[in-house]
């Protein structure tokens, strides 16, 4: 069985071909079901993730714990098994926290192909862990950033990798408070369960980015956010059940589930266009799902 580490992993998903590869899955489909979600010590959530499609199963078992920050360890670790569908025999192990940072990255890139301006320059990342990264690169690539600016509860956090970013060739600064105009894109990779992003400071044409806040009971945009914007969730299962964006912006009576407009594999199969006026304001809810996972690891594996 192939065992491939977090370097070799990124090295064998570079971010056109794995944004394609998204493209593809979320177009034609897979089995994936919802994601199993158990708890652990001290807030911790025990994740399983299974999708089976092209002759292959996979399973990705991640283990998010929010106390890690504290220990100056990450708060996910994440490995992913794939196996042939047919005789069960494991194919490879790959390194499954930088297969979600990458593939999470890459899905939002597919979503913005949609739904953000095309000639989107400025980018705001919230947050300054591995997810937070990873969208900052993946944007730049895509869109060849002019700037890229990194905020987080823990200023020395966005300090840190602006200057990662930077020795990557990013124009990347910190930001010592969230500012949100003026930017095109604006990406959210937080665990935080109060808003960070307020609907009444968005201006026409933003493209909101929103990929934390994967539990009910957490959150990164407001409602007034979610009902100014044209919303799409990556699927609508995750989405409605376990988006706390979502989820909290229903109960609280701002929207109804139709004000989700569409799921990404709407938009791949042309279904839905996306963003139709540049003037629009725009939002991406990404929760995850396995299809994306499977995706990348069949990438990764064959080369």
């Amino acid at each position: 069985m192939r065992q491939m580490d977090r370097r070799a992993v990124a090295a064998a998903l570079p971010w056109g071909r794995l944004v394609e590869a998204l493209r593809a899955v979320f177009a034609e489909g897979c089995e994936a079901p919802l994601r199993h979600r158990h708890p652990l010590p001290e807030g911790g959530t025990l994740l399983l993730m299974p999708a089976i499609g092209l002759g292959h199963s996979g399973v990705k078992i991640v283990h998010v714990a929010p106390g890690n920050a504290a220990r100056g360890l990450p708060a996910v670790h994440a490995e992913y098994l794939l196996s042939d569908a047919v005789t069960g025999a494991p194919v490879a192990l790959l390194d499954g926290g930088e297969l979600t940072d990458r593939r999470t990255a890459a899905a939002s890139v597919l979503a913005a192909r949609f739904l953000a301006r095309p000639d989107s320059r400025r980018h705001l990342v919230l947050g300054a862990g591995r997810v937070a990264a990873a969208l900052a690169e993946a944007f730049h690539d895509a869109y060849g950033m002019e700037e890229t600016a990194i905020w987080a509860r823990r200023p020395e956090q966005a300090e840190a990798l602006a200057a990662r970013l930077c020795a990557h060739g990013l124009n990347a600064r910190p930001l010592r408070e969230i500012a949100l105009e003026g930017y095109d894109v604006i990406s959210a990779a937080t665990l935080a369960t109060e808003p960070l992003i307020r609907g009444a400071a968005l201006r026409p044409g933003q493209h909101l980015d929103l990929v934390g806040a994967y539990r009910p009971d957490m959150r990164e945009a407001d409602a007034a956010a979610l009902a100014r914007a044209l919303c799409v969730v990556d699927t609508r299962a995750g989405g409605l059940a376990e988006a706390g964006d979502v989820v909290q912006a229903i109960a609280e009576g701002a929207i109804t589930q139709a004000h989700i407009a569409a799921e990404l594999a709407d938009l791949c199969r042309g279904a839905h266009p996306g963003r139709t006026d540049p003037a629009q304001i725009t939002l991406f809810k990404s929760v995850g799902w396995a299809g994306e996972d499977l995706a990348a690891a069949l990438l990764a594996t064959r080369g």
